[in-house]
């Protein structure tokens, strides 16, 4: 018997600000320019070239409409699906799961994909392992080992006080990926309950979703956060060129 590709969905969270790379009057750090296209752009270019989703969602702040619809044809990407996103992240979340719950109720998607926008590089290969892991195993999140050096701070003496041990520790990136009824389900009884959570998967297991198995992350999967994270996406962007 031929085994089956999943059917995939993309939710990609574009709500944010940039707050941290000192931008002026509120803007949105998903739209700055690398070489030529929206930061936006590159993150649904790369979600699409290797996943060929059956839907995208882009969640975004009021407002923001049309500069999302902009950056997917910028990428070179079907149109998505155009949500706007709630006061916090889980809230944000829960928005772009719900806008997909007529192709999860009628079995048109078996996995999707939660994904930072501001992640503009997820490698194809992470995607793929993703991908493979949460058919199998529910849900499935990138981790990236910590190096170790790291020391618990007491911020009110404002010293170092013991080394800690980074051999149990993790960075968790995004995308997070999720068998797709379940993930709808959890999202569900997020927006009841009106949960407030760090990430997807926070949410998923907050609500009954299984725990997810570990992939191993990606250091090119960088989250554009500071300008020193803007200056290494740019270096990135020219050396990939234009599609």
């Amino acid at each position: 018997m031929v085994e089956r590709i999943p059917r995939v969905a993309t939710i990609v969270l574009a709500g944010g600000s940039g707050t941290r790379l000192a931008l002026s009057h509120g803007a949105n750090k998903v739209y700055l320019p690398l070489e030529g296209r929206p930061l936006l752009a590159w993150s649904l270019r790369a979600l699409y070239e290797s996943l060929h989703p059956v839907t995208t969602v882009v969640v975004v702040r009021a407002g923001d409409e049309r500069d999302a619809v902009l950056a997917c044809e910028v990428a070179g990407v079907p149109a998505p699906r155009v949500v706007c996103g709630g006061e916090t992240r889980t809230a944000s979340e829960v928005a772009g799961i719900l806008a997909i719950s007529d192709l999860v109720t009628s079995a048109a998607v078996d996995i999707v994909l939660v994904h930072d926008g501001a992640r503009p590089f997820p490698p194809p290969d992470l995607l793929e392992r993703l991908v493979a892991a949460a058919a199998t195993h529910v849900a499935a999140v990138p981790v990236l080992d910590v190096e170790p050096g790291m020391f618990h701070r007491d911020h009110d003496a404002g010293e170092l006080v013991r080394e800690v041990d980074t051999s149990d520790l993790g960075a968790v990136q995004t995308p997070q990926a999720f068998a797709a009824g379940p993930l709808l389900a959890a999202a569900t009884a997020a927006a009841a309950a009106g949960s407030d959570t760090v990430d997807t998967l926070s949410l998923f297991t907050l609500h009954g979703g299984p725990s997810a198995v570990v992939v191993a992350g990606d250091p090119r999967n960088l989250k554009v956060t500071h300008p020193a994270d803007l200056d290494r996406a740019a270096a990135i962007a020219s050396d990939l060129g234009q599609p």
